[in-house]
């Protein structure tokens, strides 16, 4: 395991200056730490001051130590990708939208997996008329670029929300033409026969991704079953950990979150999209693929996380909710070996989920929960993010204005923002007004990136 971390680790040009491969101690050998780790402390004790410190040797020791403990090593991209646009129809949504379906292959064997990539755009005309109706600026289009005025601007390129799917991209749109999923698929999924999709789960997911919603503000929606990259069940043979036989050393949610990267290759060559301007967003497990894309890929400039839970956005230290034990005996496939050494000992790891957070600093982040949600603990969730602050305010980016959790249903911007709504565990039309709003406000101007 350690030789083939090093082999990835050289590839994908981490730096691993002060963490040897052979320094990472077996799980009995770490400290225990009751509290959140401090982001800004390195494994050998060492204070981080300066960004040059942060960007040089902390940020680069902690990508190695949640791959190596946690989620497993994510691979290169594969060198024989290649991308097809298979159908485009510009009138979809009754003229509103342009919508793409595109291939992403992820090799040239006949067992590569292939991402089937759903793209909707806001047709130009239509993002006109909302600058006309809306001179302000207030509602639509503030992602595309600067303020609208009241002389109408036609956008050449636009933002576009990415993420994972669970039913299929089928299930998101009434339109009878967007293609099927032909992997495997849980059993639960709606309009799912014999573990496959079936016409009868066309639209069964409408309102969960409300994706005409984004269209009426201005911003585009690219989205694929999570599947396409790897089945979501313990015994796969399929996907793409199989075919990079990296079964024991990288887990689903790091394979997800892969995927996720392999969409955004696409994405930056689109002339419709703008590359600046690629926000993540997944609900639940897809939350927490999302979480870990946008704290590995430098190119995602904005990362909503919703109701992510245990391995996402709650702390593994977290005593409410699903444990570190809980998820990894009802899901063993979603982290590495090593992690469920844990199991018994969370305490010991030697970082939590506000580092992960920190490695997507500078850019934004919106930890969104609900009320009812007890299983996901959203009190964690706040505290994880108090706890990434010290990173953001070192890199002169703001950080989490909020001294106390916000009352229930109350949007409060700031660089780090945290949301919570009444219901349960579930994503929701409200829940994309607000992704929406907090992308208005922070995917004006210039977005500070890590790079």
């Amino acid at each position: 395991m350690k030789s083939t971390f090093l082999v990835v680790a050289l590839q994908l040009g981490l730096a691993l200056p002060l963490l040897a491969v052979d320094s990472f101690p077996d799980v009995a050998q770490l400290p225990a730490q009751a509290a959140l780790p401090d982001p800004l402390v390195m494994t050998n004790g060492q204070r981080v001051t300066n960004q040059r410190e942060w960007f040089r040797q902390r940020r680069p020791e902690l990508k190695a130590l949640f791959q190596h403990y946690m989620y497993g090593t994510l691979p290169p991209k594969p060198k024989d990708m290649h991308f097809s646009v298979d159908r485009v129809d510009k009138n979809f949504f009754a003229g509103k939208a342009t919508a793409k379906e595109i291939t992403i292959s992820l090799g040239n064997t006949p067992a590569a997996p292939k991402i089937q990539l759903l793209l909707v755009i806001p047709n130009a005309h239509h993002t006109t008329a909302l600058i006309t109706a809306d001179p302000s600026g207030a509602g639509a289009l503030r992602g595309p670029g600067p303020t609208a005025t009241a002389a109408p601007a036609m956008p050449t390129t636009f933002p576009v929300f990415l993420g994972l799917n669970f039913s299929g991209n089928h299930a998101l749109v009434t339109d009878t033409n967007i293609a099927l999923p032909v992997t495997w698929m849980p059993k639960a999924s709606p309009g799912c026969v014999d573990n496959h999709a079936t016409d009868a789960g066309r639209g069964t997911q409408v309102e969960s991704w409300a994706i005409e919603q984004s269209i009426d503000r201005g911003y585009a929606v690219a989205t694929f079953y999570y599947g396409d990259v790897e089945p979501d069940r313990p015994d796969a043979k399929e996907g793409i950990r199989a075919q990079l036989k990296l079964t024991n050393e990288m887990g689903a949610i790091a394979a997800w979150a892969w995927g996720l990267s392999r969409a955004v290759d696409y994405l930056v060559t689109d002339k419709d999209i703008n590359p600046r301007r690629i926000a993540v967003v997944g609900h639940s497990r897809n939350g927490k693929a999302a979480a870990l894309a946008a704290a590995f890929d430098d190119r995602i400039a904005l990362a909503i996380p919703l109701q992510a839970g245990c391995g996402g956005t709650s702390p593994s230290r977290g005593k409410t909710g699903e444990s570190v034990r809980n998820i990894n005996e009802r899901f063993p496939h979603w982290f590495n070996g090593e992690f469920k050494k844990f199991n018994d000992e969370p305490e010991r790891l030697p970082f939590d989920q506000n580092c992960l957070v920190a490695l997507i600093a500078p850019r934004p982040v919106l930890f969104s929960c609900a009320t009812e949600d007890a299983w996901s603990n959203p009190a964690g969730q706040f505290e994880v993010l108090q706890a990434a602050d010290p990173v953001y305010r070192l890199l002169d980016a703001g950080g989490l204005d909020a001294r106390q959790m916000p009352e229930t249903s109350t949007l409060s911007v700031s660089r780090l923002t945290y949301y919570i709504r009444p219901g349960k565990h579930s994503m929701t039309k409200h829940d994309w007004k607000v992704f929406l709003d907090f992308a208005d406000q922070q995917m004006t101007g210039a977005i500070p990136f890590t790079r």
